[in-house]
């Protein structure tokens, strides 16, 4: 399967996710792609995941906004989006995990998906499936999209601590992330792709990783509050 990865067509829209307006992210060609990402892969199974189907589902998705950061999207965003995780197997050994998300971007909806290692859950690439934005050629390079290598939740949720109490410290592995050469038109799709890929992280962590990165969004929180007070 040479060049599909990052360059997947979009998968079309089932009847019932038209129907109910409950728009999901899937792989093209789950076989071929994960093939791709994991050439040792024997066999992968889907989960489908929702929050009305989830226990204290409906707490869940009203902390997604708050862990997101920014409000959430009437179309692609909604409390019955259905998100389908891929689990890749080498024979019974878990290997992989990859799970894609929509956000909205300038030139349309942008489909990020993320690759994930099931033991650290650290991102092994990131890819979209679908981008369509003046600034798509310099998202999609490899240069661009190898800075996210390595990272966990526990980055993202580290950058909004530090930015609570020491901006631009060495230690914050988002804020390092260099975004491509863009003209101003490009700003906005790098920063729905940031998003995405945070948004990605967060739904894996309430899926697939049990929350293992809560203690780290706890610990941001409670330095926004403290630095609040502070300038009070």
């Amino acid at each position: 399967m040479k060049h599909v990865i990052p360059y997947l067509v979009l998968a079309s829209l089932t009847l019932g996710q038209q129907l109910f307006g409950a728009i999901g992210c899937t792989l093209s060609n789950p076989a071929e792609d994960l093939k791709f990402l994991y050439p040792e892969m024997t066999s992968f199974k889907e989960e489908l995941n929702e929050f009305p189907r989830l226990k204290d589902g409906s707490s869940l998705f009203k902390g997604l906004k708050a862990r997101l950061g920014s409000d959430l999207d009437s179309i692609y965003e909604t409390y019955e989006t259905p998100y389908t995780v891929y689990i890749v197997f080498k024979g019974s050994a878990k290997i992989g995990i990859v799970h894609g998300v929509n956000v909205p971007g300038k030139g349309g909806v942008i489909q990020v998906f993320l690759s994930m290692d099931p033991a650290t859950a650290q991102i092994k690439s990131f890819f979209f499936q679908r981008l369509e934005s003046p600034a798509a050629r310099q998202l999609r390079t490899k240069e661009f999209r190898a800075q996210f290598t390595g990272l966990t939740l526990g980055d993202f949720y580290k950058h909004d601590y530090y930015a609570a109490v020491e901006p631009a410290a060495k230690a914050d592995r988002v804020a390092a992330i260099k975004p491509p050469a863009l003209e101003a038109t490009g700003l906005p799709d790098y920063q729905a792709s940031l998003r995405g890929v945070r948004k990605n992280l967060i739904l894996l962590d309430c899926f697939v990783f049990g929350g293992r990165f809560e203690p780290f969004f706890e610990r941001a929180l409670q330095a926004a509050g403290k630095a609040k007070v502070g300038k009070d």
